[in-house]
């Protein structure tokens, strides 16, 4: 078994940051590895990204991140990523990273997604340049996502985006935004691989729990919907089928 903490869009700044830190010490005790979905920072400054390695720096377990359009505002991505792996903190965007946990081989595939909306209401690659380049965003990304699940060896897939796969979990959102949430070609990239489990962010009046049409589970991480420092899912490869699980073990904030 494999226990996996996530939480995303804890939006930090010098004004909240130490709020997770207390349920953070205790970590150890609940989850073998902390994902962040993405929006980390309020404006996706160096300050802020400061704020976030304080808080998720230093860690008893890995951290692994992407970055949310929050983090991309103020254009600091470059010194955003490097004061948050300057903390520890692992950064994808279309790569991966494979785990030695106690469980076993837990491998992380990460991007940040992008909007286009969900089969039957969605953007397409037809028309206008600009509406190409929006769609064309998502269509590279998604590429990328699949590349990185896939060219892993390991025992358990996870897909991290901050953008989301599905539209289940957005059930609560106003239904004219879901194509600036999400897009189903990250759902596609996740089904295209063995992925025992995606995680994501961004929602913040969606609902926790989505399955991708190849039945893949699909967990909304965001603060805002969870309600705490992190939620733990544990993670049971049995006789080569994938069961995901709650843990007990969830922090408060």
């Amino acid at each position: 078994m494999i226990r996996i903490a996530a939480v995303g869009d804890v939006h930090l700044d010098e004004d909240v940051v130490g709020r997770f830190r207390p349920a953070l010490e205790r970590l150890p005790e609940h989850a073998d590895v902390l994902l962040l979905a993405g929006d980390l920072t309020r404006h996706g400054t160096e300050g802020e990204a400061r704020c976030v390695a304080t808080e998720f720096g230093g860690l008893a377990v890995p951290v692994v991140t992407v970055l949310g359009n929050h983090d991309y505002q103020c254009d600091e991505v470059p010194r955003v990523i490097r004061v948050l792996e300057d903390a520890g903190i692992t950064v994808l965007e279309g790569t991966n990273t494979v785990l030695d946990l106690p469980g076993g081989r837990l491998g992380v595939a990460g991007a940040k997604g992008f909007g286009g909306g969900f089969a039957g209401r969605c953007a397409s690659n037809f028309g206008e340049p600009e509406m190409k380049a929006f769609v064309g965003t998502t269509m590279a990304i998604a590429d990328q996502l699949s590349e990185a699940l896939h060219d892993m060896e390991c025992d358990l897939r996870v897909a991290l985006t901050h953008y989301a796969p599905v539209p289940d979990t957005l059930a609560g959102e106003p239904l004219e935004i879901y194509p600036f949430l999400g897009s189903y070609l990250l759902g596609q990239a996740i089904d295209s691989a063995p992925t025992a489990l995606a995680v994501h962010g961004h929602a913040h009046a969606g609902t926790e729990r989505g399955t991708t049409p190849g039945g893949v589970r699909v967990r909304n991480v965001a603060h805002p919907v969870i309600k705490q420092a992190y939620s733990v899912y544990h993670l049971h490869n049995e006789s080569g089928s994938t069961k995901v699980s709650a843990g007990n073990g969830s922090g408060t904030s």
